[in-house]
C-alpha cells in the first residue's frame, strides 16, 4: 500500500478531502486486526503485560553448566545444558510488570567440578541451570545435577537432569565416563532432547542434543550438552546440537564454551600429560522469549534491559522513546542526563527483529582528580541516544564531561579554579537530545561548588556563589507508556564550604540525583530514567560525603497500532 502524505502541516492529521481521495485510490490503511508480538530477552529485565493480553506462549532456557577442568589423573566431562521449558496458555495479568531473569552460563572452575549454570525465570516458570562436568582435579568425578546433568568422569556417576523435577521434563541426564585406557574419558552433558553419551575407552562422550523451537519466528535449537574430554590422541566428544561446546583432547586446549543465549553446556577439558591443566568450556547463557497476541489496539513494549523486538505483521511505523544511561557523579559536579530522543512515524519492517540496547548509568568518581564516568548509549534501530556526561572533579579535570546532556563542572579555590560544564547534545542530533551542564564557582578561602548536570529540557544550573551549587536541569515528560513519566533529569552539584553546610544542588525532574553537602550524601540517578547522579560534595574538613553515586540506567519504549 502506498504512503499517503498529509498537507495539513500537522503530523498524523489529514483533511476530509485527503481521506476521501486516499480511500478512492485504495491508499488508506485498513483497520488492523490482532497482531502477534515476539519479545526476546538475552539479559535480565522486565515485561509489562499490555492491555487486552491474558495469556502468552513462552520459552525459558537456563544457563548451561561449564565443563570440568583437566587434572593430574586425566581429562574431564562435559557440562549439562540449561533447563528447557516451553509452553502455551500461561496466564498473565494486563498492567502487571513481570521480572525476567536470564541465567548466566557456569564459569569454568580451576580446581573443582564445573560450575552449574544459573536459573532463568519468567513468572511461575523456572528453568534450572545445567550441572557442571566432572573432574579429576579435586576428585569430584561425578557430574552435577541440574536442568540437564553434567557428564561423569572415569568412574564418577553422571549428573541427573530434570532437577528439580518438572513436567514436561526440562532436560536429561549426563553420560558416564570410562575409567579405561587409552582415553580415560568423560561423558557428555545431557541435552534437552537426549541423554549425554557415555565416554568409552577410545573417545569422549558426545553431548546430548537440544530441542528446536520456532517461537522466535524461525527454528532455533537450544540447550545442547557439552562434549566430554579425553586423553590424547583419542577423539573428544562433540557438543550436542543447540549450542553445546565440544570437548578437548589436548592439555593446553580448553573445552569449547557453550554458545551464548542457547543454554548450551561447556565442553570438558582434555589431557596430554602436560601442565598447566586446561579449563573446561564455560556454559552458554540462557534466554527468555515470550509471544502473545495483541488485540487491535495500541501496543507498547517497554525494555528496562537489553533484548530484541520483532516488528509484527502489518506494522510499518512505530513511536519510540530512547533514553540513555545518566552520567556518574563527580566529586563536585552533577552527572548529565542520558540522551532523550522520541518521535512518531518511525519506519520499521514487519517480521524484522531489531536489537534493543538499554544503556547503563555511568559510575561515580572515586578520587578527587577523576571525572565521573559517562553513561552508556541506548539504541533502537538507527536511533542512538548518547550517555550523559560525567560530573566534574574537585581537582583537575574539573570540567564536566560531554554527552547526551553535559555533566556539571567542579571547582576549587586552589589551582584549576572554576570548571566549565560539559556540552550536551553531543554528538549533535535534531531535535536535540539534551543540554549543557552548569559551571562551577570558586572563591579563594571558601573552596567551591559544583554545577548541575544538564537535563533533557533545561541546562544544568551554574553555581551562583561561594556556598550555592547548581541544580540539575529538568527532564522531559513522556506519556508513551500510557501515563506521564518524566525522564532524563540532570544531577545536582555538590557543595564544599569551610564553614556551615553550603547549599547543594537539587536533582532535575526525571530522576536526577541530589548533590551532597556537609553532613548529607548525594543520591544516585533514578533507575530506568537516565537521570544523572548528584555531585558528591565535601564536608568542612574536606572529606567526601557518602559513596560515589552512579547515573540512572536508561530505557527503550516502542509503541505501535
Amino acid at each position: 500500500m502506498a504512503q499517503f502524505p498529509s498537507t495539513t502541516g500537522a503530523s498524523g492529521v489529514w483533511t476530509l478531502d485527503e481521506v476521501r481521495n486516499a480511500l478512492m485510490g485504495s491508499n488508506w490503511p485498513s483497520v488492523l486486526g490482532p497482531s502477534t508480538i515476539i519479545q526476546s530477552f538475552t539479559v535480565s529485565g522486565s515485561w509489562t503485560c499490555p492491555t487486552g493480553v491474558t495469556e502468552i506462549e513462552y520459552l525459558v532456557v537456563a544457563g548451561g553448566g561449564s565443563g570440568g577442568t583437566g587434572g593430574a589423573g586425566g581429562a574431564s566431562a562435559g557440562g549439562g545444558a540449561g533447563g528447557f521449558r516451553t509452553g502455551t496458555g500461561l496466564s498473565v495479568t494486563a498492567g502487571t510488570t513481570y521480572t525476567i531473569t536470564v541465567g548466566a552460563g557456569g564459569s569454568p572452575s580451576t580446581f573443582n567440578r564445573g560450575s552449574s549454570g544459573n536459573n532463568s525465570i519468567f513468572s511461575t516458570i523456572t528453568s534450572a541451570g545445567g550441572g557442571g562436568g566432572g573432574t579429576d582435579q579435586s576428585g569430584e568425578q561425578s557430574g552435577g545435577n541440574g536442568g540437564s546433568g553434567g557428564g561423569g568422569l572415569r568412574s564418577g556417576a553422571a549428573g541427573s537432569g530434570n532437577t528439580p523435577s518438572v513436567s514436561p521434563s526440562q532436560g536429561n541426564n549426563g553420560g558416564a565416563g570410562a575409567d579405561a585406557s587409552p582415553a580415560y574419558s568423560g561423558g557428555g552433558g545431557g541435552g534437552a532432547s537426549a541423554v549425554g553419551s557415555n565416554g568409552t575407552s577410545t573417545s569422549g562422550g558426545n553431548g546430548g542434543n537440544g530441542t528446536a523451537s520456532s517461537i522466535s519466528g524461525s527454528s532455533v535449537t537450544y540447550a545442547g550438552g557439552g562434549g566430554g574430554g579425553c586423553r590424547t590422541p583419542s577423539p573428544a566428544g562433540s557438543g550436542g546440537s543447540g549450542g553445546g561446546g565440544a570437548g578437548s583432547n589436548t592439555g593446553p586446549v580448553a573445552g569449547t564454551s557453550g554458545t551464548a543465549n542457547t543454554g548450551g553446556g561447556g565442553g570438558g577439558a582434555g589431557y596430554d600429560g602436560n601442565t598447566p591443566y586446561a579449563l573446561g568450556g564455560a556454559g552458554g547463557s540462557g534466554i527468555v522469549i515470550i509471544k502473545y497476541t495483541q488485540p487491535a489496539t495500541t501496543t507498547t513494549a517497554i525494555f528496562t534491559g537489553s533484548g530484541s523486538w520483532t516488528a509484527p505483521t502489518g506494522v510499518s511505523a512505530v513511536e519510540y522513546l530512547v533514553v540513555a544511561g545518566g552520567g556518574g557523579c563527580g566529586t563536585m559536579g552533577g552527572g548529565g542526563a542520558g540522551g532523550f530522543r522520541t518521535a512518531a512515524g518511525f519506519s520499521v519492517t514487519a517480521g524484522t527483529t531489531y536489537t534493543i540496547t538499554v544503556g547503563a548509568g555511568g559510575a561515580g568518581a572515586t578520587t578527587s582528580g577523576t571525572q565521573g564516568t559517562a553513561g552508556s548509549n541506548s539504541v533502537f534501530s538507527t536511533i542512538t541516544s548518547n550517555g550523559g556526561g560525567g560530573g566534574g572533579a574537585f581537582d583537575i579535570p574539573n570540567n564536566g564531561g560531554n554527552g547526551g546532556s553535559g555533566g556539571g563542572a567542579g571547582s576549587r579555590s586552589g589551582p584549576g579554579g572554576t570548571g566549565t560544564g560539559g556540552t550536551g547534545n553531543s554528538p549533535n542530533t535534531s531535535p536535540s537530545q539534551g543540554n549543557n551542564g552548569g559551571n562551577g564557582f570558586a572563591v579563594p578561602g571558601t573552596q567551591g561548588n559544583g554545577g548541575g548536570g544538564g537535563g533533557a529540557t533545561d541546562p544544568g544550573g551554574n553555581s551562583t556563589g561561594s556556598s550555592t551549587s547548581g541544580n540539575g536541569g529538568n527532564g522531559t515528560a513522556s506519556s508513551i507508556s500510557g501515563s506521564s513519566v518524566t525522564y532524563a533529569g540532570g544531577g545536582g552539584g555538590g557543595a564544599y564550604v569551610l564553614s556551615g553546610t553550603g547549599t547543594r544542588g537539587t536533582g532535575g525532574t526525571g530522576g536526577g540525583g541530589d548533590g551532597g553537602q556537609n553532613g548529607t550524601p548525594s543520591t544516585a540517578g533514578g533507575v530506568n530514567t537516565g537521570g544523572g547522579a548528584g555531585g558528591q560534595g565535601l564536608d568542612s574538613s574536606g572529606n567526601f560525603q557518602g559513596t560515589a553515586q552512579s547515573g540512572g540506567s536508561g530505557i527503550v519504549i516502542i509503541k505501535w497500532a
